[in-house]
């Protein structure tokens, strides 16, 4: 995989506030390479080393369903600790989107990869996937909560834009 630049914090975070993505936050955006190049940014997020940003990948998808189109390009390029990220928080964007009415359709890209069966129930299929990425990871982190917490912040500031 080419290296690609790296970016700070803020840059992810302005541009994710930039996109109305309310997770992190941000302040004035001025570099548009972000912003106008979702493989870039997805790239930039699974690869950081903040977790806060990695996981700000989870409201981007369901604020984005639109850039689902790049996950799979961008896998093949990173390297295994980020690509276990983008297709972990991919796959619970996923999920989480089935779970609610409203909520955008993302095709399932990674149950296959992650040798996951899906069901007809969305919370236990983030069950199974909070399950994987702790295998995977070699982790004993609580990816379930993570998953939630992600969806929770993205849904308040959802409620913020529209008030």
């Amino acid at each position: 995989m080419r290296p690609s630049p790296a970016f700070t914090g803020d840059q992810l975070a302005n541009a994710l506030c930039a996109l109305g993505v309310n997770f992190v936050r941000g302040g004035k955006y001025t570099d548009e390479h972000l912003v106008t190049q979702p493989s870039r940014l997805i790239t930039a997020l699974a690869q950081s080393g903040e977790a806060r940003l990695r996981l700000s990948l989870i409201p981007l998808f369901l604020e984005h369903p639109e850039y689902a189109e790049n996950v799979r390009p961008v896998a093949k390029r990173l390297a295994p600790p980020a690509r276990l990220n983008l297709l972990c928080y991919y796959s619970a964007a996923v999920w989480l989107a089935k779970k609610s009415a409203e909520g955008p359709t993302l095709p399932d890209h990674f149950s296959q990869e992650l040798k996951l069966t899906p069901g007809d129930d969305p919370e236990e299929n983030l069950r199974a996937l909070a399950t994987r990425q702790q295998e995977l990871s070699e982790t004993f982190v609580n990816w379930l909560a993570t998953y939630h917490h992600a969806e929770q912040v993205w849904r308040k500031g959802q409620a913020f834009k529209g008030s």
